[in-house]
């Protein structure tokens, strides 16, 4: 074996960028998130510093949506990482629509998703908190004849952690159980 310890690193990544959104005070407001993932198919995580202004929506109306990012959009969704709201409004930052469950949904998202918070577990200062899944709204450009997301179309933006790149999906290298 030749690999090298190298600690306790977060070596999940990289993962899709995505920009949370919430209303606080009945105004939306947006983050960009780099923890997030599948707990169930039923159900996703997203882990939040407990400082962040939108927790604080979060945990008062349970609503959320998850809005993933590609390149049409990268700039916008970055600047959402980078201004706090807690010292400025982020309500208008972008167009909206809010879901047919009461989350606000970027329109240029090629992808939302609209969850319910189920729960929040608390650790090391991050909210995270426990989503289930309610609806999916995606642009139609995307959807293959199934009716299903078609990622050779939709090219995800990817984070990776601690560097803070930015990667685009990338190219198909098999078929999940047909690799024999």
């Amino acid at each position: 074996m030749n690999k090298k310890n190298i600690g306790k690193t977060l070596a999940l990544y990289p993962c899709p960028t995505i920009v949370v959104g919430a209303f606080v005070d009945e105004k939306p407001t947006w983050t960009l998130a780099a923890h997030a993932g599948t707990v169930a198919h039923s159900h996703l995580m997203v882990s939040l510093v407990k400082a962040h202004y939108i927790n604080k929506g979060i945990n008062a109306n349970k609503k959320l949506s998850i809005n993933i990012v590609d390149e049409s959009w990268i700039k916008e969704a970055d600047k959402m990482g980078t201004i706090s709201g807690n010292k400025e409004d982020k309500s208008n930052f972008f167009k909206w629509t809010k879901g047919e469950n009461g989350a606000p949904l970027i329109d240029d998202a090629k992808i939302s998703i609209e969850c319910e918070m189920d729960g929040n577990y608390e650790l090391d200062n991050f909210d995270n908190f426990i989503c289930k899944i309610l609806a999916t709204y995606v642009d139609e450009d995307y959807l293959n004849e199934n009716g299903k997301i078609d990622y050779h179309k939709f090219k995800p933006v990817l984070f990776e952690f601690p560097t803070y790149e930015y990667f685009v999906l990338g190219n198909k290298v098999g078929n999940c159980g047909k690799m024999n």
